[in-house]
């Protein structure tokens, strides 16, 4: 599992430095992310306080969210922004916050991404799974490190 992490980080690390446009490099991380797990899907979103709502940037996936843009106070994604940490829901069919986006999925974490000028959360990181009860303890916090890897990417 170490290994893995390392290699993920160190992915993420090299498509969050390359000069690239912001969007090819945010399709590249979620790409990573994704395949890192086996995810069925990957969503990532810019959080825009001033409007009051949360917009997807880009996903890697069987399809495009079914809500590509949402007020910021619905869905999981409202406790991760307004508690500014990990919302990790192993059966999203017991859980009355989440928005239904797949059929399938069973499981879906949310990771907010923070700026660290003012401890905002600028965005997220949405993964999905089939499986029930998908993201452990460490794989939460490895996408949390990995949040922390790519926020250059919502500064560019």
């Amino acid at each position: 599992m170490q290994w893995l992490s390392d290699n993920l980080l160190n992915e993420l690390r090299q498509i969050a430095s390359a000069r690239s446009d912001r969007r090819a490099a945010l399709q590249a991380a979620a790409e990573a992310l994704r395949r890192s797990g086996g995810y069925r899907w990957v969503g990532l979103y810019d959080v825009d306080h001033a409007s009051a709502m949360v917009r997807n940037i880009v996903w890697s996936g069987p399809g495009a969210p079914e809500f590509p843009i949402f007020p910021l106070t619905k869905g999981l994604t409202s406790s991760a922004i307004s508690t500014r940490k990990a919302v990790n829901v192993g059966e999203v069919a017991s859980d009355p916050r989440y928005l239904t986006a797949f059929g399938s999925t069973r499981s879906e974490i949310i990771v907010p991404v923070l700026d660290p000028a003012n401890d905002l959360v600028v965005g997220t990181i949405d993964v999905e799974s089939e499986a029930p009860n998908a993201f452990s303890d460490s794989i939460q916090q490895l996408l949390e490190s990995c949040a922390e890897v790519i926020r250059p990417l919502w500064h560019k």
